[in-house]
């Protein structure tokens, strides 16, 4: 039994193996990075909605989605629910965060173990040659008397 658990932590043993887990790594932060701003646009929505029903009277119909099925409600049945979804969002963004910093930690020791520098000076290089050429887009200068 203890075979089985040093086979689940294998280290990569060439190049390539470091490079593929290098890129997962990076992907899972990618796809991280991308749900946490998914859902923290779910809650700045969740405020305008809560901003504008707020001081609305609390008898008042409002409609609300769920499941995919508009339900008629009053606000004071709504805003609750509203705020509540709101503070889960936000919990789920707290610990994507802590992941997120947790990923970046790994990527780090990984980068570290591995001695894994990314070229950035091949790739700036080329960037500030377009960057130099195409300054002046935009800009159209035609004859003073046209």
């Amino acid at each position: 039994m203890a075979g089985v658990s040093g086979s689940e932590h294998k280290e990569p043993i060439n190049e390539q193996e470091v490079a593929a887990k290098y890129g997962s790594i990076r992907a899972e932060m990618n796809q991280i990075y991308s749900k946490i701003t998914e859902l923290e646009m779910e809650v700045s929505e969740h405020s305008l909605v809560i901003n504008a029903i707020q001081p609305l009277d609390p008898t008042r119909r409002c409609y609300r989605m769920i499941g995919g099925v508009l339900v008629e409600r009053t606000i004071k049945e709504v805003l609750p629910a509203v705020q509540q979804n709101k503070e889960g969002i936000e919990v789920v963004i707290a610990r994507l965060n802590e992941a997120l910093e947790r990923k970046k930690k790994e990527l780090t020791d990984f980068e570290t173990k591995y001695k894994i520098r990314i070229r950035k000076n091949d790739v700036e290089s080329v960037d500030d040659n377009s960057k130099k050429e195409g300054s002046a887009q935009g800009v159209l200068v035609g004859p003073a008397n046209a």
